[in-house]
């Protein structure tokens, strides 16, 4: 909820937050529950495809190697869909390290590090000079929480850092449908 709150919570409606990407449609693929999160990424994946969807947030992940979720990964890339993916909180080097889905060398995956309000790096992020696209918000964040619909929190993380640029994407989508992954992944970088 507060990621999805900071994607594209709506404006102008008498509440305090607004997404980044207010005008947008969410749709939520549940991965974590009885099913390997493997697993269920990569049927989300096939779903989300099916139903038009062009942006993903990836706030979750994990360290070690994991080819079918790279394979999943890889063919949403090709259906065009495009990926923004946390890249983690350990304070880790990502070069030095495997990990998915933001270590997956693919055009279509964008790994995000966390800044504070300072555009300094959040103390907890994980970062890597080829393996980290860019950095986004990710100290202090207000967004929505599921306890009501009225209800807020401010919570940090590289989780929260990677639905900015997941609004972000879904903005340029929407204002240049017939942009290639790769157009919008070099006009993105080119930006930061």
């Amino acid at each position: 909820t507060h990621v999805a709150g900071t994607i594209g919570a709506e404006a102008n409606n008498g509440e305090p937050h607004v997404g980044v990407s207010r005008d947008v449609r969410l749709m939520a693929c549940k991965i974590f529950g009885n099913r390997s999160i493997s697993s269920s990424a990569i049927t989300s994946i096939e779903f989300s495809v099916e139903n038009g969807a062009t942006v993903t947030n990836c706030s979750w992940g994990g360290l070690g190697t994991n080819p079918p979720l790279y394979d999943a990964f890889a063919a949403g890339g090709e259906a065009g869909m495009i990926f923004s993916c946390a890249a983690g909180n350990f304070s880790l080097d990502n070069d030095l390290i495997d990990i998915w889905p933001p270590g997956f060398d693919l055009e279509c995956v964008i790994a995000v590090a966390a800044s504070d309000n300072r555009d300094e790096p959040a103390g907890f992020t994980d970062y890597g000079l080829e393996s980290v696209d860019l950095t986004a918000p990710g100290v202090e964040i207000f967004s929505s929480i599921s306890t009501s619909d009225t209800a807020y929190d401010v919570y940090q993380g590289t989780s929260m850092a990677a639905p900015h640029v997941a609004g972000v994407l879904a903005l340029m989508k929407g204002l240049q449908p017939d942009w290639s992954i790769l157009q919008i992944r070099e006009k993105l970088l080119e930006s930061v």
